[in-house]
This record gives structure tokens, C-alpha cells and sequence, in this order.
């Protein structure tokens, strides 16, 4: 098929009315219809993926499709919800033709299945530059049991769930093969390429830490630069124990005992990981939540009074952070 084969609604009736929810009403209307049980509230996220920025030219469509609702699921579970709809908008060049938006449609409904959420509308253009994707996702969370970014207090641990850094590693595998990277086992090299492309949002363990974390954020921008964001909302400090970062095999295998290496993990994005700060009181039952969930999380710090992110070294002393993380602008 050419690339004008299906043209803008025949690509919508075939490829994204199956995906649509009840409240998407087949795609056929101008908007769609919301339900909110009694008690709850909705949770509303926004985020965009552009290419050469957030995916790579020649990503497999499916996999683009799912990273970018699952990083809106992320901010879902960051606070505490559970997902339930989203809205697409689509900017696509004349090279993606109708089998890309088939792939790119698959994936969704292959993660729709899998973290029970629906489609309910969105908007679809052509452009001459690069894809740009804008997913908004919709969740609930009873009223107020929401978690913000705000309630941490001095003396709460801080925990992170998986593993930290290794999207940004297979992202250096992806773009030039890594350097210092091609000596890993083909199996580690595919776990990070895999963590970079295909990022597994926590929608299980956010809603569990309802009543539990007294604040929480999700690791976009690195570990590093969102605990500072963290830190400011909740008008608090950190202290961060470097050695205690939950590493994978993979990445453990390839940084040792180069602390600098660590450092660099600890200030990379696109772990989507939940970081959260809870009271020391609370850590059995946080312990026990990660084994009924099947789920690595780790206890790195502690909240402290003042202000930014410190870290410590195995020695103890502070390490010096340059770059906190990646920054849009």
C-alpha cells in the first residue's frame, strides 16, 4: 500500500476504532465521555516523543508505540493511579505509510491488553519533519490518597524501585555500539537495549504505596535530577548513598568499581522507575509489598533538612555532581 492508500480516517477506522473504549464512542464523535466512580478522583498526564529525541530513526513502530504510553503510565503510577483511557495524537511524514501505523497500532494493543487501559480519542496530521507523538493518559485514584511530590519530610527514607541507568546504556549500544560496552556478554547488551526501548512502567506497586509514601516521582530525567524536583516541591535535602544504587547484571558487569561510571547512571534518564520517600516505620511493610509484587526496591538514602541532592561515596565523603540529568532546554 502506498502511504495514501487509507488516507487519515480509513486509517482510523482500521487501526485505532478496534482500540477505542466504551467513553471513545468508535472514534465517531468530536469527543469522548469520562466516567468518575463516586469518591475517586481522575489523574491526568501529558507527553510527547518526537524522533531523534525520544526514539531513534528506525525503532520498530510497535515498540515506539508502547515506550511512549508507557511512559505516560509511569507518571500515572507515580502518583498513585490506576490508568485506565487514553488520547493519541499523531504527526507523521509521508514515509510512515499505512503498514508503520498497522506496526504502531499493534503495539498499542498489545499494552492495552496488558495494563487494562483503553483508547478514547486523539487527533492524527501530517508533517514534513521528524514523527512527533503526544499520548495523554487518564487515570484514578481515590480522593485523597493521590501522591505528590510534596509531602516528604526530614527523616523518610528514600527508595527506588528496579534497577537505575540502564536505558542509558543501551541507548550508547544503540547509537554507536557503546563505548567500553562491546566487551558485554550479547545477553547484557540486549537487556539494555531492551530497557531503553521498551521501559516497564510500576502501575502494581504505585497504587500500593497509597497511605504509605509520603512522596513520590517517577525517573525520567535521572535519578539525580528528579529527587532534586522532589527535594524543592517538599522544601527538604537528600542524601543519597551512591553504593547502595540497585544496579542490573548488566550494568553492574560493565561499570565495577569505577564510581564515576555510577555517578553517570545515577544522572542519566528514561529508567521510569518509581522514587519515592516513606518513613523509616514503614519499611517492612514496603518489603513486603516488592515480594508479593516480585519487585526489586531498594532503600539509597534518607531525607535530611536544607535543600538539593548530596551524595556519598563508599568512602562517605560527598561526590561532586556537575549534571544533575537530562534537561529539555
Amino acid at each position: 500500500m502506498t502511504a495514501a492508500a487509507l488516507g487519515e480516517f480509513g486509517r482510523i477506522a482500521r487501526y485505532f476504532a478496534p482500540l477505542a473504549g466504551p467513553g471513545g464512542l468508535a472514534l465517531k464523535d468530536d469527543a469522548a465521555l469520562v466516567e468518575c466512580r463516586p469518591g475517586y478522583r481522575l489523574v491526568v498526564t501529558v507527553d510527547q516523543a518526537v524522533e531523534g529525541v525520544h526514539f531513534l530513526t528506525g525503532d520498530p513502530p510497535d515498540l515506539v508505540a508502547k515506550k511512549l504510553l508507557r511512559r505516560n503510565l509511569s507518571d500515572l503510577a507515580a502518583m498513585g493511579a490506576t490508568p485506565l483511557h487514553y488520547l493519541l495524537t499523531t504527526a507523521l511524514p509521508q514515509s510512515c505509510g499505512d503498514d508503520w501505523v498497522r506496526r504502531f497500532a499493534a503495539g498499542l494493543a498489545q499494552d492495552q491488553q496488558h495494563y487494562g487501559v483503553r483508547l478514547i480519542g486523539g487527533d492524527s496530521t501530517s508533517t514534513v519533519g521528524p514523527v512527533a507523538l503526544t499520548l495523554t493518559a487518564i487515570g484514578e485514584v481515590p480522593g485523597g490518597a493521590e501522591i505528590r511530590r510534596s509531602g516528604a519530610r526530614p527523616g523518610d527514607d528514600v527508595w527506588v524501585s528496579g534497577t537505575i541507568g540502564d536505558a542509558s546504556l543501551g541507548l550508547k549500544i544503540l547509537r554507536s555500539g557503546g563505548d567500553g560496552l562491546t566487551t558485554l556478554a550479547s545477553a547484557h547488551r540486549e537487556a539494555l537495549m531492551g530497557r531503553f526501548r521498551l521501559p516497564e512502567p510500576r502501575t502494581e506497586l504505585g497504587p500500593r504505596l497509597a497511605g504509605i509514601a509520603h512522596a513520590m516521582i517517577d525517573v525520567s530525567d535521572g535519578l539525580v535530577a528528579d529527587l532534586g524536583h522532589l527535594c524543592e516541591n517538599s522544601g527538604c535535602a537528600a542524601t543519597i548513598d551512591l553504593p547502595a544504587l540497585p544496579l542490573s547484571a548488566a550494568a553492574a558487569a560493565f561499570v565495577g568499581a569505577n564510581w564515576a561510571a555510577w555517578l553517570d547512571l545515577a544522572t542519566s534518564g528514561d529508567d521510569y522507575e518509581l522514587l519515592f520517600a516513606a518513613p523509616s516505620e514503614a519499611r517492612t511493610v514496603i518489603k513486603a509489598i516488592a515480594g508479593e509484587l516480585a519487585m526489586r526496591v531498594t532503600a539509597i538514602g534518607v531525607m535530611t533538612a536544607g535543600q538539593g541532592v548530596r551524595l556519598r561515596g563508599e568512602d562517605g565523603r560527598d561526590v561532586p555532581v556537575t549534571r544533575a540529568g537530562w534537561r529539555h532546554f
